[in-house]
This record gives structure tokens, sequence and C-alpha cells, in this order.
């Protein structure tokens, strides 16, 4: 992962699978984290966008492989989420690994896809009833975009029927208490607990 190394991916995936290693593991533990180590290098100014990108573009062809090996037995959803990157953020590899290790845990997920309007929240809202709202957001200048999600759901009189979690680089436990949202998922795999958490209830 951290040398983009689109071919070792695939073929550590592979040997993963092999190896017996559940493909779920394979993402949360060794994918994940090596994009924690490419994001590390991003912010220390030893990486640029451009390997940030290509990063996800080899994260996805992982993903490839281990997809349609994960356990989705028992195919009644635990729960449903709504998610998506907020407006004015195009960032969606944080985004991509929560939605996967979530869809493997069993629940039900639409995605929004990157820079949804909190109006596109609130709808999915209406529309697919979800259990848990979860918004992503990497860059600081969009994280007030969080709080108009919030506060969108309030107005819409939906806000009671969700749980809200929020995610990526810049958001803290104390930024959600600020704005109303019910947790900060301080990477993927907690993200994914605190939501799995919520459901068993």
């Amino acid at each position: 992962m951290v040398n983009l190394d689109v071919e070792g991916v695939r073929r550590a995936a592979e040997d993963a699978l092999s190896a017996g290693v559940p493909p779920v593991e394979a993402i949360s533990l060794g994918m994940a984290r090596g994009m924690d180590v490419v994001g590390e290098k991003y912010e220390s100014k030893e990486y640029f966008l451009s390997e940030l990108i290509m990063a996800g573009e080899v994260m996805k062809e992982g993903i490839n492989v281990l997809e349609p090996h994960m356990d989705r037995s028992g195919s009644q959803a635990v729960g449903r989420v709504v998610i998506g990157t907020v407006r004015g953020d195009l960032h969606d590899i944080g985004k991509n690994v929560v939605t996967m290790l979530l869809r493997a845990a069993g629940f039900d997920v639409t995605d929004l896809g990157t820079d949804v309007p909190a109006d596109d929240f609130v709808k999915a809202v209406r529309e697919r009833r979800p259990h848990i709202v979860a918004a992503s957001s990497l860059l600081t200048t969009t994280m007030t975009e969080m709080k108009g999600i919030v506060e969108q759901l309030e107005k819409a009189g939906l806000r009671k029927s969700v749980k809200v979690i929020i995610g990526g680089a810049p958001v803290t436990p104390e930024y959600a208490e600020k704005i109303g949202a019910d947790a900060a998922a301080k990477d993927a795999v907690d993200g994914v607990n605190k939501c799995k958490a919520w459901i068993a209830g």
C-alpha cells in the first residue's frame, strides 16, 4: 500500500485469501493500516495529492480481489446506514473503507458518494429510513458542513430517528459534541464498531 504497488497489493490480497485470513481482517488490519501510513506521509508533506489518489486506486484493486469472498451469511441486514463525504470535499478513501467494512459486517449501506449537500443526506434519510447517518470530511474547511447536516435533520424532524457519526482526519469527539452529532470515529474500524454497538444497543 505504502509503496503504491498495485500488483503487490493484489498478490498480498490473494496470498491472504490462500492463507485463510478473513477478507475483513485483510482490509481492516492490512490495507486500512497501510492507508494510515500513506495519510501520515501526506500530512508530513512526504507524499502529495497525487500519491494520496494513487493509494486510493491501489486499495480499490486489493478490495476487488477480497470483496467476492466476504462472508455475508444471514442475508438479513443488521442495520441501515446512509454514508457520504460532505459538500465541498471529494475525498472518498476513508468513506470507502468504512462502507466496505460495514457491508462486510452485514449492514445495508447507501453510499451517497462525495461532495454531498446536507439536503441530500436528509432526502436519503426520508427515503431509506436508516438507523445511522455517517458523514466524512478530510478538510477542516468542510467540517462545518457536518453541522449543517445535523441542523437540517433537526429541521426536517428526523434527527431523533437516527444516530449521527462523523469521521475524517480533522474530526474529534469534542467537535461531534459541539455540533450535536452522536459520535466521532477515530478510524474506520472504530466507526464500524460504534455502529455495531448502537445496533446491538
